[in-house]
């Protein structure tokens, strides 16, 4: 499972420094390539000792996508527009 190298939704419940804990996101939902485990809460969660991966990808149209797995070697996650997106998306 590729690792989620930089996170730059700091309001998210599962960043802490740029780094995101939580053991596994998942991206899409078929048409956007944003981070569906994005969640704001007043505390921090995850496991602080873990770098989050990603669990699955519902993106099939993207160029790093085999079987719904993501094989990018790494992702990054930003805000955008209203959402926590996938930097890393390449369509096909």
């Amino acid at each position: 499972m590729p690792q989620v190298a930089v996170c730059e939704v700091t309001e998210c419940a599962y960043n802490e420094d740029s780094a995101c804990h939580a053991l596994a996101i998942t991206v899409g939902d078929s048409t956007r390539a944003r981070c569906d485990t994005f969640f704001v809460h007043p505390s921090k969660g995850g496991d602080a000792s873990a770098v989050g991966r990603v669990g699955a990808c519902h993106m099939a149209g993207c160029l790093h996508n085999v079987g719904l797995e993501c094989q990018a070697p790494g992702i990054t996650v930003a805000a955008l527009q209203d959402a926590a997106d996938c930097l890393t998306y390449t369509a096909r």
